[in-house]
């Protein structure tokens, strides 16, 4: 596999957006993380702001099903009355899948890739976990926090996230039979998750 496009899951506070970081150095290739909400805000005149704020969300509304969503040409979503959550869904998405279909090799986290990506040829996709309390530390060390408030935080977030990637996916966050590699960052640190990412692409090649 010369070319490909991994996709990062992570549970908050498994240090997963670090690792696609160092990955991403480690390959020479593109990040995307927040970029994404950067690149469909150009794409479709939206705030920055404003897409920021929702992003990783989603909607409320229970007037649109995820099949009717999905299906939306990528042309006419601006003119569509979707929610708003819904058309960063599909923008990204879009976006997502012209990233996986170019020339070049890319680390992409969240945004339900793996999903998005499911049966592209190049898609690689991985999960990143770590135990409850671990996170808990982390967040609070990282932010500043209490360990109440950060059990809080992490509770919050990763409800947050899976919400999200259940109402667009219509799967469940975080099973195991979503993803090619499953890793637990307690086991192998951040710089072994990387090396345990790159021999798995080692021998995909």
């Amino acid at each position: 596999m010369s070319k490909f496009t991994v996709t990062i899951a992570r549970q908050y506070g498994s240090d997963g957006t670090e690792i696609g970081k160092m990955l991403s150095e480690k390959l020479g290739c593109d990040f995307y993380d927040r970029k994404l909400i950067e690149m469909a805000a150009k794409e479709s005149g939206f705030d920055p702001a404003v897409l920021e704020n929702i992003d990783e969300k989603a909607t409320s509304s229970l007037l649109y099903s995820l099949s009717y969503g999905h299906s939306l040409a990528n042309d006419g979503l601006s003119r569509i009355n979707l929610p708003l959550n819904d058309k960063l869904y599909a923008i990204q998405s879009t976006i997502i899948r012209n990233i996986a279909d170019g020339e070049k090799s890319a680390v992409i986290v969240g945004r339900c890739a793996d999903y998005v990506l499911a049966d592209h040829p190049d898609a690689v996709r991985i999960y990143i976990f770590s135990d409850f309390d671990r996170r808990v530390e982390r967040v609070a060390g990282r932010r500043g926090l209490s360990i109440s408030k950060a059990k809080d935080e992490v509770i919050r977030v990763d409800k947050k996230r899976a919400g999200y990637y259940n109402y667009y996916t219509g799967r469940k966050w975080g099973r195991i039979e979503n993803y090619d590699l499953v890793i637990n960052v307690d086991k192998t640190g951040k710089d072994g998750a990387v090396d345990v990412i790159l021999a798995y692409l080692n021998s995909a090649v």
